[in-house]
């Protein structure tokens, strides 16, 4: 059974889906901190997006999130010139930071911030799970059933069924499908 509040969540879903690229079916969104771009966003049915969500598609970014999953509080997700993907049956845990830009720092005389950015494909995989307080930096692209360890910082390309952790991320474990085990690295 739901928690009552869900109810109240799931209800925000039904109001925000004019105003969002999509929303599924039995999809429930907690009270937002903040949400860019709406019409560049998309989520999936049956997909629980707990409270605190900041989600910015920038300019023609967009946010894909797959069916069936579970974003907890106080997630920041964004996007600027393409589409930061989250495939189906992820679970990110609270406090994460997933992105598909950097900021340019070329010029010492300015600011970070008056200097653009760098924008690179970001792509979580299919059954991911992302740890606590974990940073996917753009350019990270996760095969299905990645494990990515709590407050680890990720960035590069990793293969499906293996588990990351760090600062910076490394890969520590694999799925052997031969010997059906984890193996570590």
């Amino acid at each position: 059974m739901l928690h009552p509040c869900k109810y109240l969540w799931a209800a925000r879903a039904a109001l925000y889906k004019p105003f969002f690229a999509h929303i599924g079916s039995l999809t429930y969104i907690g009270r937002p901190c903040f949400i860019e771009g709406r019409k560049r966003i998309s989520i999936g049915a049956r997909t629980r997006i707990f409270p605190g969500i900041r989600m910015e598609a920038i300019g023609t970014g967009s946010i894909e999130i797959g069916n069936n999953c579970a974003i907890e509080q106080n997630v920041h997700i964004i996007s600027l010139g393409s589409a930061l993907r989250i495939g189906d049956d992820v679970t990110i845990s609270a406090n994460a930071f997933l992105t598909n830009l950097d900021h340019r720092y070329e010029d010492i005389t300015k600011s970070v911030m008056d200097q653009g950015y760098i924008q690179r494909e970001t792509e979580i995989g299919e059954g991911c799970f992302i740890g606590y307080g974990a940073a996917i930096q753009a350019g990270t692209k996760l095969g299905k059933h990645c494990v990515v360890g709590t407050n680890a910082v990720v960035r590069g390309t990793f293969p499906d069924y293996c588990v990351l952790v760090g600062a910076p991320a490394r890969v520590v474990k694999r799925y052997n499908g031969e010997t059906r085990q984890w193996e570590r690295v």
